[in-house]
């Protein structure tokens, strides 16, 4: 367990981390190499990259992150941003972001309907 006092620069950090990764999936557009070199650095700081991303089962990535101390809101942003990464062809992390809303929604204990209408529009784009 972390100290107050480096939990909320954790908190902080990983803050920061998701604002960025949202902010690159913000314009819809197909991935060149400058935007993957962007995106690759800031998973960086989340202990990834886009091949491990991919590679990680859903159990597997919903752990990592736990590791990382994610809570349940940040939990949410980050399927929010494979949500809208997978809008660009080239990719599709779907799957992985309807495994982390269904975590947050059986594991925070109580019932979102945020999440139940964000579930249901990312099954709908599969």
């Amino acid at each position: 367990m972390l100290n107050k006092g480096l939990r909320d620069q954790e908190t902080t950090r990983i803050d920061n981390i998701l604002k960025v990764l949202h902010s690159l999936t913000f314009v819809p557009k197909f991935w060149n190499l400058e935007d993957l070199l962007l995106l690759e650095n800031e998973l960086k700081g989340l202990g990834m990259n886009i091949e491990s991303l991919t590679d990680f089962s859903d159990d597997q990535l919903i752990t990592h992150l736990e590791r990382l101390h994610f809570d349940w809101n940040h939990f949410e942003i980050f399927a929010d941003f494979l949500v809208n990464i997978s809008k660009e062809s080239q990719f599709d992390f779907s799957g992985k972001a309807i495994a982390i809303y269904d975590y947050v929604q059986k594991e925070s204990k109580s019932f979102s309907f945020g999440i139940f209408n964000k579930i249901a529009a990312a099954k709908a784009n599969l």
